[in-house]
């Protein structure tokens, strides 16, 4: 994936750090041309390997089974593999210390309509206190001219907590991410936006002995959260 610079974005992006009384709330809008690098052509190959070998031998999962757990439609067909890797290559670009390639298909979902989103993003930014993101900079019109959003397919990941890259840190309390991907264009952008609590905890340098359970318990809960809020940021507008 090509990184495209946009001047309109970076401008965006200068209004993607605000906080509330209870949260920090950090974002970001890239755009990308779906132009392989390197290392996509590796991951590409990587999983057509995958997918020949393993979903398409005797007796694996069937074409049915295929269609019911990718939101991209039939894996044995080269289209809908093509958008699963575009949108791994996205992240890969997007968050460069991480390796997406073990990300499943089912943990992505296509949304029903790019209205829904635009409705739901902006509901929850007014929401928050950051309406200059909407109205002063034009967030929409600004997507809309990089990639055309009436003709965009709308997905958004749903990662593990462990495979969260947005739960990283002490305090992660919710993220969002959404992709909006024009195929004929060939274009991409990734919207995301992570809120963590202004109430998280600071480790001292030494002396400090955390317990794993408390840990493990506290990741889980964070990352219970950040799932709920998606689902019902999401059933609400589909409702």
């Amino acid at each position: 994936m090509k990184f495209l610079e946009v001047d309109s974005l970076d401008l965006i992006n200068t209004a993607f750090l605000w906080e509330t009384s209870e949260c920090i709330l950090t974002g970001r809008v890239e755009a990308y041309s779906c132009k392989s690098a390197g290392t996509d052509k590796k991951l590409f190959k990587t999983l057509e390997n995958r997918y020949n070998a393993d979903l398409l031998a005797p007796g694996s999962i069937s074409p049915d089974e295929l269609q019911v757990i990718s939101p991209f439609g039939r894996l044995t067909e080269a289209a809908p593999r093509k958008t699963f890797f575009y949108l791994l290559a996205t992240l890969n670009a997007a968050f460069p210390e991480h390796d997406f390639e073990d990300v499943r298909p089912d943990q992505f979902l296509k949304l029903p309509s790019v209205e829904m989103v635009m409705n739901s993003v902006n509901t929850t930014l007014f929401n928050l206190g950051n309406d200059v993101i909407v109205n002063r900079y034009r967030l929409w019109d600004v997507l809309d001219e990089i990639v055309q959003l009436n003709d965009c397919d709308v997905y958004t990941y749903n990662p593990d907590v462990d495979d969260d890259p947005m739960n990283e840190e002490e305090g992660y309390l919710w993220s969002m991410n959404y992709f909006f991907f024009n195929r004929k264009l060939k274009r991409m952008i990734f919207f995301s936006c992570k809120s963590e609590s202004m109430n998280a905890p600071i480790a001292e340098e030494e002396g400090l002995n955390d317990n794993d359970d408390d840990d493990d318990t506290d990741m889980n809960e964070n990352g219970e959260k950040s799932r709920r809020y998606q689902d019902e940021f999401l059933m609400d507008d589909m409702e």
